[in-house]
């Protein structure tokens, strides 16, 4: 290869889709001592053979700021039908989004007036970090410097070194988007029959859209370093969210449900013969290129027998706990206020489907939430604790509902609450608990029995609509409710 009056020896990897001559990776630029200006857009590098410094100009080319890393390029290659799109998982993303057919926006409240809030102050580290960050978000030009009214301050987030931005003051003057992010349970129910996955996960989705021109100036953020705003959707945005699930829903709506699953930026899709798969992949990838969304190949896999989603592990056995993601449950401290209690409960309760009784594991602990009770961790607090940690270490693989075959239904109910199993041929589906309502602990054996069985079929509706359901409970006389000549005003609610 020759630069000018230079040669050097290559050991170029083939990579196909690209429209690119050549990518010269970091590897090699480190090796040879080249310097990048990208203001100037040039390449200086020294001659070996004079000692010149010799200043090469980019091209404007809208491929000139791809990248791919040369290990991940030769991985991609490896893998079929994905080798057919390595335009699509690129290292950085290349710059603004293109126009799409929707563009976010911000909509206020009518009459609401700019808001704006002076700079967190930083540690010296978190200075000089900051100012590396915006460089960084300059030059992509996913940022400009700003002269709007509003401003929110930026700050870093808890534990990390991710630029973020405090939008509460504009958050709340916002009219929030009300498009549902899908439940994760329902997204499961899809994969039955599925024995091959592959998931794909988009690179800085969030920056993949643009905003609005007129709105641009309300993402204003100030920083020690002067006011900047948002060419692009940006963390902390309340509707960010519910806008990229409706772009992805729209993007992949022919395929969802079908072979596809979509979480905001995680995409999965499920086959049930590896040949099937590689068509869907294709059709997924496909969807991905016309659309111009870039994925990270790092965070991606493909063609798995199990693949680890949303915090779950999936195969053809059905829905298990990551144990990777329980490790926090596993190495949480003793709660010591109430606020670190429903922390706890909330990341633990994420995974109450697996858990036989939850609720009624849970009930001494979830009693010091309640409004006005004295906060004395005792013994049954501590063994509640330890005990919810070591069923979700031994928590079953759940199987996944079949419409088309029957299900059972066990309930049961007692002092401490209502406990219910969906099972269908032997195997767990999921389990469900509640712990009883002030009033419901008065009812008579014969009620609460009965207040289980219909609470069960209340959450379980749209697996047993329309499907043969038997119910089990230990309570031999609720046989006779339906055929009962009289029924009390409890039971008819």
């Amino acid at each position: 290869m020759c630069i000018g009056i230079e040669e050097f020896y290559v050991d170029p990897v083939v990579l196909s889709n690209q429209g690119i001559d050549i990518i010269l990776g970091m590897d090699w630029m480190k090796e040879h001592n080249v310097l990048l200006d990208i203001t100037s857009r040039t390449v200086q590098m020294k001659s070996s053979k004079n000692g010149k410094v010799m200043h090469i100009h980019l091209p404007s080319h809208k491929h000139s700021s791809h990248t791919v890393n040369a290990t991940e390029a030769q991985l991609i290659e490896k893998i079929p039908v994905v080798s057919e799109f390595s335009d699509v998982f690129l290292e950085e993303l290349p710059g603004l989004p293109p126009d799409r057919d929707v563009v976010f926006g911000i909509e206020l409240v009518p009459g609401t007036a700019p808001v704006s809030r002076r700079p967190y102050r930083m540690a010296p580290d978190e200075l000089k970090e900051l100012k590396v960050q915006l460089q960084e978000q300059l030059d992509k030009g996913f940022i400009r410097p700003s002269s709007s009214p509003w401003g929110c301050p930026a700050l870093f987030d808890q534990g990390g070194k991710r630029l973020c931005v405090d939008y509460w003051p504009l958050n709340a003057v916002t009219i929030k988007n009300k498009y549902p992010l899908p439940h994760i349970d329902i997204l499961f129910d899809q994969l039955v029959g599925a024995k091959v996955f592959s998931k794909i996960d988009l690179r800085s989705g969030y920056y993949q859209i643009k905003i609005r021109e007129e709105d641009i100036p309300k993402t204003a953020f100030s920083t020690r370093y002067g006011l900047y705003e948002y060419l692009v959707m940006s963390f902390g945005l309340t509707n960010s969210p519910a806008f990229f699930m409706y772009m992805m829903n729209s993007v992949f709506m022919n395929e969802l449900d079908k072979f596809v699953v979509v979480f905001i930026d995680d995409i999965l899709i499920y086959s049930k013969s590896e040949e099937e798969h590689k068509e869907h992949l294709r059709i997924v990838l496909t969807r991905l290129r016309e659309h111009k969304l870039y994925a990270k190949f790092s965070k991606c896999a493909f063609c798995l027998k199990e693949v680890s989603f949303l915090g779950h592990i999936l195969s053809k056995k059905g829905v298990a706990v990551d144990p990777s993601k329980v490790k926090d449950i596993l190495n949480w401290k003793q709660p010591e206020t109430v606020t670190e209690i429903r922390s706890f409960l909330g990341l633990a309760g994420y995974y109450r489907r697996f858990i036989k009784d939850f609720s009624k594991t849970a009930k001494p602990m979830t009693s010091l939430t309640k409004k006005n009770a004295t906060y004395v961790w005792s013994s049954n607090c501590e063994e509640a604790f330890q005990t919810l940690k070591k069923l979700l270490t031994s928590a079953p693989v759940l199987a996944q509902p079949d419409v088309t075959k029957p299900f059972d239904m066990y309930c049961d109910a007692s002092g401490n609450g209502l406990g219910r199993v969906l099972m269908q041929e032997g195997r767990v589906i999921a389990y469900a608990s509640r712990q009883l309502r002030k009033h419901e602990a008065n009812y008579p054996t014969h009620d609460l029995e009965l207040a289980a069985v219909v609470h069960a079929l209340k959450i379980w509706r749209h697996y047993l609509l329309g499907n043969t359901c038997h119910i089990y409970t230990d309570h031999k006389s609720l046989k006779y409710i339906l055929t009962q000549p009289e029924l009390n005003m409890r039971q008819r609610r």
